[in-house]
């Protein structure tokens, strides 16, 4: 039931158009989150002008576009009944998806304070849709199935502590951090770090399995995917966890627990602020630079392939690159069944990856924040009211609407 609407006697429609007219695409999408929460569907227009949303005109949803700052187009039933017509063309690349119940969000990440900000929060606070901050205990108490999307960002999987040891040993923050996990693990009856976060990593693979959306993006995606393929081997060296690490565990990796690798190597020299060789971080050396950075979306078949479509609506197919801790996926070591959707081809980076796993789906996106090239820990955080139409930020809010949609299987 519609709460508070009162719907125009004459049939008309809000379309918020996401191509190059939008004065701000973030918000655009929080505008339909909004309209979900109203008990009003959404129909996502996908290729349509970039991707853009058409729902029933009422005077509240129109008056909030207007306070938040969101371009949109009134317009009559026949209007809107000739989009769909245009779109339901089998000789054009659009489709129409139904969004029809606000997904409920989490974010994992700590309680204490961490010296860097996260893109998806950021982002999530800007467009104004609501989430709630999860960490070890609500994960380890069962508390994932009460939602329907999940984020990791900037994490460590691996019970190393992003391998800052070397660079931030001395640093407060730092040995909070380790203060923090260390009384985490004890409370939960892990003798190390490391087996805390592997359960947590357990439970968030039983999530997806069961239905959940996981997204990920920096350090969380190598890490998450290096803790299940080191289930039941030492990794870590003694600055981590107090004793040495397993000989040869490099030859020990289950690949086959792993999400979206394969057939990497960890690093073994702890001091390297690295996790292994997946990140490209290193080997793009001098091929990259600030101005040369990008990478491409790949074109999908709306009709056919939804569920890509729907995660690369943007009004740019090239987007510029961003740093981090993990900044891109050396494709040699992405499984061959994961779908690559944003690419560097020339060199052999993927950047935006995507994967199901049980009855749920994954989606990694490589790089800390897609507004600030080489963010460093102690940076303020971004201020998006400068990069309202930011299309590597785009991406992320494709993936919180995701789970919206009404079910409709990927094709073969």
């Amino acid at each position: 039931m519609v709460l508070g609407l009162s719907f125009q006697g004459l049939a008309s429609y809000i379309l918020i158009p996401m191509d190059q007219s939008q004065k701000n695409h973030l918000k655009a999408y929080g505008i339909a989150y909004w309209v979900l929460q109203k008990d009003v569907e959404v129909d996502w227009l996908l290729n349509y002008r970039g991707g853009s949303f058409m729902f029933k005109n009422a005077k509240p949803l129109e008056n909030e576009c207007i306070i938040r700052g969101v371009s949109y187009e009134i317009i009559a039933d026949v209007q809107s009944t000739a989009i769909l017509q245009e779109i339901a063309d089998p000789e054009v690349n659009m489709d129409m998806v139904k969004l029809e119940k606000p997904p409920k969000v989490a974010v994992y990440s700590p309680k204490n304070k961490q010296p860097w900000d996260d893109a998806v929060t950021l982002v999530l606070t800007y467009a104004e849709v609501p989430y709630d901050v999860v960490y070890d205990e609500e994960i380890l108490g069962d508390k994932l199935p009460l939602y329907d999307w999940l984020h990791l960002h900037h994490e460590d999987f691996t019970g190393q502590y992003g391998r800052f040891y070397n660079a931030y040993k001395n640093q407060i923050w730092y040995q909070e951090q380790v203060r923090y996990s260390e009384a985490m693990a004890k409370k939960y009856g892990f003798n190390k770090v490391s087996q805390l976060k592997l359960a947590v990593a357990k439970k968030i693979r039983d999530f997806t399995a069961g239905g959940g959306f996981l997204f990920a993006m920096c350090s969380a995606t190598d890490s998450y995917d290096i803790a299940l393929a080191a289930e039941g081997i030492d990794i870590c060296e003694s600055m981590y966890d107090g004793d040495p690490s397993e000989p040869g565990y490099n030859q020990k990796l289950n690949y086959g627990n792993s999400f979206a690798f394969h057939d990497f190597q960890l690093e073994t020299n702890p001091l390297q602020y690295e996790f292994s060789n997946i990140d490209a971080t290193r080997t793009r050396g001098r091929k990259v630079t600030k101005t040369t950075d990008y990478f491409t979306l790949f074109e999908f078949s709306a009709k056919w392939d939804p569920v890509p479509t729907m995660l690369c609506q943007n009004h740019e197919h090239v987007i510029k690159g961003f740093m981090g801790q993990t900044t891109a996926f050396t494709k040699q070591f992405v499984k061959p069944e994961v779908l690559v959707m944003g690419e560097n081809k020339a060199i052999g980076e993927a950047r935006y990856i995507h994967g199901e796993f049980g009855n749920g789906t994954w989606t990694f996106y490589g790089g800390h924040d897609p507004e600030d090239y080489q963010h460093f820990v102690g940076d303020p955080p971004t201020d998006l009211n400068l990069h309202p139409n930011s299309p590597g930020y785009r991406l992320i809010l494709n993936n919180i609407l995701f789970p919206a949609a009404k079910k409709k299987k990927q094709k073969t």
